[in-house]
C-alpha cells in the first residue's frame, strides 16, 4: 500500500474527477455544494445540479448518506457512459460503494459502537454498515480499492479497510461529527481520529498513571462510603472515569497556556472532584463529614454545593482552578460559569480564550431536560457572551435522577442531542475503558483550542449507589441494578487488563489502594498536580477584601464637576461626519443638547447616559445587557446609534475621550435565566465593573427566578460571595393589564434579609443618576435592584437640572416638595414609584394644603432614619397612609409596613390606600383600571 500523495489534485473540470482516485476531492466539492453551492465554479455548481434530487415528500427518515448514495451513483453511470478507462464497469461501481461504506461509518457508526459499559450498543445491527447494503461481498474482501479521504493508504483491500473502520468507529468511542456545516471542522476530525485509527499508542507510564486516577476515584467514595454510613454524597461510583478526564484537562490545558479553567458541575461527583482534582484536603472534607463549621463568613451550605480553588503546576503552566458554588439546581451553574470565565476573559484582554477555560460537567437527565441548556448553548458563539469554547462533560449514568427510564427522561436519541443545534462535535465514550477516554479528552480539549468552539464529551457510565447513598434503586430498576453488582469496578477491570500485559506486577494494583487509603488518613492534598501555596503564586483574581465590613450607607461622594460634565456631555454629542439618524432619534438628541445648555429639564435617559459617562471617565468599565439594551425598550436610551443610510453603529459612550475603560452594551438573546446567570456570573467576578441587566418588562424576570432565588439574593450568606449586579425591572401601572404593569417587588423584598440586598425605587433623573454612581463609588458590594419606570421616562414632572446631577446624592427619602406649613399637616401619605406623581397632581388640583407626601426611593435596607427625621417635621399629623398601585397583597405594603409602624407616634396607626387583594398583578380593562386609581387616590388623600 502507498502513502497519499497530499499535494496531489484532479482537475478543476467536472468531467475528469470520476474516477477512485479523485474521490477525497469529489467528495469535498460536494460537501460545498451542499453548504454554499454558490461558491463553486460554474460548471461543477451546473453539474451537481443535475443530481436527483431529494424528494420534500419523501419521509423524513431518508437521510443525507441517502442522497450522497444518489450522487455516487450518478456519478458512477455519468463517468463509465463515457470512459475509456482500463477499469471495468463492475469494479468501478464497487468503488463507488466503498466509498459509501467508508463515509456510512463516519455518519452511522456511533449507533454501533461499544459506548455503553452495561451492554449492547444502540444499533448493534446497524444495516448501513453491512456490506449487503452496499452491495458488496464476502467475495469482494480480498480485492483492492481507493479508499478516497479516508486518512490513511491510498489503496487497500476491503478486508483491511473494513477492520479499519471498526475499529476507529465501532470500538469504544461513537463519534457524532457529520452534521457539523463546516468542513474545515469535520476534515480535522477525521483526521486526528483516522489517523491513528481512534487508538493512539499508549505507553506504559500513562496507563499506570490511568490506573493510579482511578484508585484514587474510587477509593475515596469506599473510604467515605465506610466511615461515614448513611451519610449523602452523591458518589461517582460507576462514573470514575471522570477523575482521570478532568486530570489530563487540566494537565494538557496547561500545556497550551491556559492559566485559569473555571468549572461548573452539579452534586453528582462533586466530593470526588474537590479531593481528587482540586486538592481540597481529606481532613477538611471529613470534618464537614462530622459537622464542624469552619466557614465564619457565611451561614454555609452542604458540602456537595460548596465552591473551591486552588492553584496547581502542570507541566506548562501554573493553572489556577475554580469549581463554582452552586445550588440543587443542576444546570444553573453553567451560565454562571460562562458569564465569569467572560470577565476573566475580559480582564487579562484574552479575547479568544486562550487563557481561559469553562468547563461544565452536567448530568445526563438534566442535559436533556432542562431549558437552561439550550438557552446556555445559545450563548456560546453570540458576541456579548462567547467564551470562544466550552467543554461540556455529561455523566450519562443512564437513570434519571431517581428512577426514571430513559423513555421518561427525554425525546431525543441521545441525551447530548441538544448540543447539535449549534453545529459542534460529539463523542460518547465508554467510561470503563480509560484508553478511550484519555483519547477523547486530548481531542475535546484540542478542537476547543484550535476552534475556539463548544465540543461534547457524553461519558457514558452508570451509577453504582442510588441517586444518594439512602436511596434503593433496585425496587423500581431490578434488572439493571442486578446487573451492575455483578460488574467488576471500573478500577478493577482496567488493574486486570494491565495485569494481563504485563503492565503492573502481581499485587502493584491492591499496593495503589492501600497507598492512597493512606494517604487519605494522613489528611493532606492527594491531588495529582503540586498544589502552590498562594503566598507565592501570581494574583489571579482581584481582592474583595476590601468591600467587605461596610455597612450600607458608607459615606461616599456621588457628585460631578458641573464643568466637566457639560464637557463628557458635548462629547456624547458628536457623530462621525455624514452619520444620518432617524428622525425621532435626532431629536431626542437635540433635545439633550438643549438640556446640556440648561435649555431644558433633564430627563430619565439622558440622566442614565450622563452617570454612564461620568463612571467611565473614572475608570469603572460597564456592561449593560438585556433584550434591547441598545436602542431601549421604551425609546429612552439610544446608546447605540444606526446610520439611516448604511447600518454601520456608533456607540458615543464607547468614544469619551482619554478613557480606558470599556462600555459594551449587549442586546441579548431572547433568554432570562442563561442571561442573567451570565450576568451575576460576571459580575461576582468583576468588583469594578458596572454589570447591569435589563428586563425587558420587570416581571419578564419570572423566568430567571432560580437565578434570583439561589445566586443574587443567598449567594452571599450561603458561600460568602459578594457580588455588584444591578437589576433594572420597567415597574409601574399603566393600564397594560396583568403581564406588563408588576416588575414584582414583593418577591425582592419578601428575600430581603442581613443587607444581603438593596431594593430601590428612584422616581427622578437625578436619583438614578445618583443611584448608578453610588453602586460603584462606595466600598460596598450589594446587588442592586431598580424598580425602573416606563411612563415615568417622559413625565413632565419627573424630570432634574444639570445641577441637581452635578451636586446632589441619592436621596433614600424625598421630602415634601411644595412649601406646605409644617404645623397645617395633619395628614402623611408614604408612597414609591410612579404613584407620587398621581398623588402630586391628585392633591395640586384639590389644593390640599394639609397633606405632605413622602417618598421612599430604597425600600431595603429600609432608611429609618431617614424616613423619622422626616415624620418629626409634622408633629399635628393624625392620620398616616400608605399608597401603592399594586393589590394589597403584593407590592411594598406587606413587607414594608413593620419599618413604618416602629417610627409613627404613638396611638397612631399606619393604614392602606391601594387596590385590593388581587391574584393577577394588574386588571386588564382600561376603564376598571381608571377606577381603581380614583379610587386608591381618593383613599389615600381622604378627599371625597
Amino acid at each position: 500500500m502507498s502513502d497519499r500523495d497530499n499535494n496531489a489534485h484532479p482537475s478543476t473540470e467536472p468531467d475528469s474527477y470520476l474516477n477512485g482516485a479523485n474521490s477525497a476531492y469529489l467528495e469535498q466539492q460536494y460537501e460545498q455544494y451542499l453548504s454554499n453551492p454558490n461558491a463553486l465554479d460554474l460548471q461543477w455548481r451546473q453539474h451537481f445540479d443535475r443530481l436527483p434530487k431529494k424528494d420534500p415528500h419523501a419521509p423524513a427518515e431518508i437521510s443525507e448518506a441517502e442522497i450522497r448514495q444518489q450522487f455516487y451513483r450518478f456519478a458512477d453511470s455519468s463517468q463509465n457512459a463515457g470512459s475509456n478507462c482500463n477499469i471495468s464497469l463492475a469494479h468501478e461501481r464497487q468503488q463507488v460503494r466503498v466509498l459509501q461504506l467508508i463515509n456510512a461509518y463516519r455518519f452511522f457508526s456511533h449507533q454501533a459502537a461499544s459506548c455503553n459499559p452495561l451492554g449492547n450498543a444502540i444499533s448493534a445491527n446497524l444495516s448501513e454498515l453491512t456490506l449487503a447494503y452496499h452491495q458488496l461481498t464476502k467475495n469482494d474482501l480480498e480485492t483492492v480499492f481507493q479508499t478516497g479521504s479516508w486518512v490513511g493508504p491510498v489503496e487497500a483491500t476491503l478486508q483491511e479497510i473494513l477492520h479499519a473502520l471498526q475499529r476507529t468507529y465501532g470500538s469504544s468511542i461513537g463519534f457524532e461529527y457529520m452534521h457539523i456545516l463546516e468542513t474545515e471542522d469535520k476534515r480535522w476530525l477525521q483526521h486526528r481520529i483516522e489517523s491513528v485509527q481512534a487508538h493512539p499508542k499508549v505507553n506504559h507510564a500513562t496507563r499506570r498513571w490511568l490506573l493510579q486516577r482511578l484508585t484514587a476515584a474510587e477509593g475515596i467514595e469506599r473510604y467515605l462510603h465506610a466511615k461515614y454510613v448513611g451519610q449523602k454524597r452523591f458518589s461517582l461510583e460507576g462514573g470514575e472515569s471522570l477523575i482521570p478526564m478532568m486530570s489530563e484537562l487540566i494537565e494538557r490545558a496547561g500545556s497550551k497556556g491556559v492559566e485559569e479553567i473555571v468549572i461548573g458541575m452539579a452534586h453528582r461527583g462533586r466530593l470526588n472532584m474537590l479531593i481528587n482534582i482540586l486538592g481540597k484536603t481529606p481532613a477538611a472534607l471529613f470534618s464537614e463529614f462530622e459537622g464542624q463549621h469552619t466557614q465564619r463568613h457565611s451561614d454555609g451550605d452542604v458540602k456537595y454545593h460548596q465552591g473551591f480553588s486552588s492553584d496547581m503546576h502542570t507541566s506548562g503552566k501554573n493553572v489556577h482552578l475554580v469549581l463554582a458554588f452552586n445550588p440543587s439546581h443542576l444546570e444553573i451553574v453553567a451560565p454562571m460559569v460562562e458569564g465569569s470565565v467572560r470577565a476573566r476573559q475580559d480582564r487579562r484582554n484574552d479575547p479568544h480564550g486562550d487563557t481561559v477555560l469553562p468547563i461544565s460537567i452536567h448530568g445526563d437527565s438534566a442535559f436533556a431536560g432542562q431549558g437552561v441548556v439550550m438557552e446556555t448553548l445559545s450563548l456560546s458563539q453570540s458576541r456579548g457572551f462567547s467564551t470562544k469554547g466550552t467543554i461540556h462533560i455529561v455523566i450519562n449514568n443512564q437513570i434519571g435522577f431517581t428512577t426514571s427510564n430513559v423513555q421518561d427522561t427525554r425525546s431525543t436519541f441521545y441525551c447530548t442531542d441538544i448540543a447539535k443545534m449549534i453545529n459542534v462535535p460529539v463523542f460518547h465514550v465508554n467510561g470503563d475503558d480509560p484508553e478511550a477516554v484519555l483519547f477523547v479528552t486530548q481531542l475535546a480539549l484540542d478542537y476547543r483550542m484550535a476552534f475556539k468552539k463548544d465540543v461534547i464529551i457524553d461519558l457514558v457510565c452508570y451509577r453504582r449507589q442510588g441517586h444518594n447513598e439512602a436511596d434503593e434503586p433496585s425496587a423500581t430498576q431490578p434488572m439493571m441494578y442486578k446487573h451492575i453488582r455483578s460488574m467488576p469496578t471500573t478500577r478493577a477491570l482496567y488493574a486486570q487488563k494491565l495485569a494481563q500485559e504485563g503492565v503492573i506486577q502481581s499485587g502493584e494494583a491492591e499496593q495503589m489502594i492501600e497507598t492512597y487509603r493512606t494517604q487519605l488518613e494522613q489528611g493532606g492534598s492527594v491531588a495529582p498536580h503540586q498544589i502552590l501555596d498562594p503566598a507565592f503564586i501570581q494574583q489571579y483574581g482581584l481582592d474583595w477584601r476590601r468591600f467587605k465590613g461596610h455597612k450600607w450607607n458608607v459615606h461616599h461622594d456621588s457628585r460631578y464637576d458641573l464643568a466637566h460634565l457639560r464637557e463628557l456631555a458635548s462629547q456624547l454629542h458628536q457623530l462621525p461626519q455624514g452619520f444620518t439618524l432617524h428622525p425621532r432619534v435626532e431629536k431626542i438628541r437635540d433635545d439633550r443638547r438643549k438640556m446640556s445648555a440648561g435649555a431644558l429639564p433633564i430627563d430619565w435617559g439622558y440622566a442614565e447616559t450622563l452617570a454612564y459617562a461620568t463612571l467611565l471617565k473614572q475608570n469603572y468599565s460597564i456592561r449593560l445587557c438585556g433584550q434591547d439594551s441598545g436602542r431601549g425598550t421604551f425609546f429612552h436610551r439610544h446608546a447605540v446609534l444606526h446610520n439611516q443610510q448604511n447600518g454601520e453603529s456608533y456607540v458615543p459612550l464607547r468614544n469619551l475621550k482619554e478613557v480606558e475603560s470599556n462600555f459594551l452594551v449587549i442586546d441579548s438573546l431572547l433568554s432570562e435565566e442563561a442571561v442573567l446567570a451570565f450576568e451575576y456570573g460576571y459580575s461576582a467576578t468583576s468588583p469594578d465593573h458596572l454589570v447591569i441587566w435589563e428586563a425587558q418588562f420587570g416581571d419578564f424576570a419570572n423566568g430567571a427566578q432560580v437565578v434570583i432565588d439561589q445566586f443574587i439574593s443567598s449567594g452571599e450568606a450561603k458561600w460568602g460571595r459578594l457580588c455588584n449586579l444591578v437589576m433594572l425591572l420597567p415597574h409601574g401601572y399603566e393600564g397594560q393589564g396583568a403581564e406588563h404593569s408588576s416588575a414584582r417587588l414583593e418577591r425582592y423584598l419578601q428575600l430581603c434579609a442581613e443587607h444581603n440586598m438593596q431594593v430601590c425605587i428612584p422616581t427622578t433623573p437625578a436619583q438614578i443618576f445618583h443611584l448608578l454612581r453610588r453602586q460603584m463609588l462606595r466600598p460596598y458590594r450589594k446587588p442592586l435592584v431598580v424598580m425602573s419606570p416606563k411612563s415615568l421616562l417622559r413625565h413632565k414632572l419627573a424630570t432634574s437640572s444639570l445641577n441637581e446631577l452635578a451636586k446632589g446624592h441619592f436621596q433614600n427619602v424625598i421630602a415634601e416638595v411644595d412649601p406646605l406649613p409644617d404645623e397645617a399637616v395633619t395628614r402623611i401619605v408614604l408612597c414609591s414609584g410612579k404613584v407620587y406623581y398621581e398623588l402630586l397632581q391628585q392633591r395640586r388640583t384639590l389644593k390640599l394644603d394639609n397633606v405632605a407626601l413622602i417618598r421612599i426611593e430604597q425600600l431595603y435596607p429600609f432608611p429609618r432614619k431617614e424616613l423619622e427625621k422626616q415624620l418629626q417635621r409634622y408633629p399635628n399629623a393624625e392620620a398616616f397612609y400608605w399608597c401603592q398601585e399594586e393589590p394589597m397583597n403584593q407590592g411594598a405594603w406587606y413587607s414594608s409596613q413593620h419599618h413604618i409602624r416602629k417610627l409613627l407616634p404613638k396611638p397612631h396607626y399606619l393604614s392602606y390606600a391601594g387596590r385590593p387583594a388581587s391574584a393577577a398583578p394588574a386588571v386588564g380593562y382600561p376603564s376598571l383600571h381608571a377606577q381603581q386609581l380614583k379610587d386608591l387616590l381618593r383613599a389615600a388623600l381622604g378627599h371625597e
